[in-house]
């Protein structure tokens, strides 16, 4: 967690994140645990938020919800990182497992968890589109993400849950995360991580292919064609990580209000020539605040591939600037 030294030249959109999850399937409960810091100010925002079923439209709709906009930089122990919320990140073996702590004010949600690793931590270079065209802030930068064993135990208003599932990690470091209006333009980008067992893990960013005619279709299709669709993509068969060199995304169904994937399709080569096939479908959605000048939608999803496997993981699809006014106005549906 490095500040900057006084008069050090730093663009203030450099960001340091920190994002964890869990899901209680069973209940249809999702968490998202996000903490985001800018030293150029410096400052910090993020907090808890758990969210139950689909209809979590505006921020308050959720569960429970303590995400501040604004905090002071975070106390920075030895191996903990605390913030003014009171979310506490207590780092047990550096890299590998990390132990997660939080109370509500009035005492009646609590978590305590610990998320163990299951992989090594996989470098990626960014997930946020617009990131990779701006590195003027002087320091390293980069991403990576990690799938975590979490257990422990959620109270949620007031009601004690278990919590036992698999959950991708999340970090970024040094990257310009621009909230200059209209400075990134592109069409809704998803983070699908699934891990259906410890020897069998998929995850991919990336759009829907342009052959699937997505409702967006006529708004970016110039700016895409010929391009990439797939950010970041991987595979772990067997405790063996390939590369991913194709991915083919096919949205299904659309949240009627917040427009979102809750049903889609992923096929998946790897670099050996095998392919994969996916299915999945949100059991829980939420619209998510995240930063100025865009909107963040995070759910569960429910994953099964053509053997019949079943993994339940964190989605996360980022809508950037105008997009979901744009898409609202014209009224495009698939």
């Amino acid at each position: 967690m490095p500040l900057f030294a006084e008069g050090e030249a730093i663009d203030p959109y450099v960001i340091l994140t920190h994002y964890f999850g869990f899901s209680i399937p069973e209940e249809n409960i999702g968490a998202f645990l996000y903490c985001r810091c800018q030293p150029a100010f410096p400052l910090s925002q993020g907090g808890v938020a758990i969210f139950q079923g689909n209809d979590n439209i505006e921020p308050l709709d959720m569960a429970y919800i303590d995400y501040r906009n604004t905090m002071p930089w975070p106390e920075v122990g030895k191996d903990t990182i605390t913030y003014a919320n009171g979310l506490k990140l207590t780092f047990l073996e550096l890299g590998k497992k990390i132990r997660i702590t939080y109370s509500s004010p009035d005492g009646q949600t609590t978590l305590d968890i610990v998320q163990e690793a299951i992989t090594p931590m996989y470098a990626r270079g960014h997930v946020v589109p617009g990131e990779e065209l701006n590195h003027s802030s002087g320091m390293t930068t980069g991403g990576m993400e990690q799938v975590m064993h979490v257990t422990g135990e959620l109270v949620l208003n007031g009601k004690p849950y278990k919590v036992d599932c698999f959950n991708a990690r999340d970090r970024s470091w040094g990257q310009v995360r621009t909230e200059v209006k209209q400075a990134v333009v592109a069409p809704p980008v998803g983070w699908s991580p699934m891990t259906f067992s410890k020897e069998f893990i998929f995850g991919q960013v990336g759009y829907e292919n342009l052959d699937t005619n997505p409702p967006w279709l006529d708004l970016y299709k110039p700016m895409l064609e010929g391009k990439p669709t797939t950010h970041f993509a991987w595979v772990m068969v067997d405790g063996e990580k390939r590369d991913i060199v194709r991915v083919h995304r096919n949205v299904t169904e659309y949240h009627s209000r917040l427009l979102c994937a809750m049903k889609q399709e992923i096929e998946a080569e790897d670099d050996r020539g095998v392919v994969y096939k996916f299915k999945g479908e949100a059991i829980a959605m939420s619209n998510m605040p995240a930063w100025p000048n865009a909107a963040l939608r995070v759910g569960v999803y429910r994953w099964e591939d053509e053997q019949g496997r079943v993994a339940y993981d964190s989605y996360q699809e980022m809508w950037l600037d105008d997009t979901p006014h744009k898409m609202m106005q014209a009224n495009i549906n698939k």
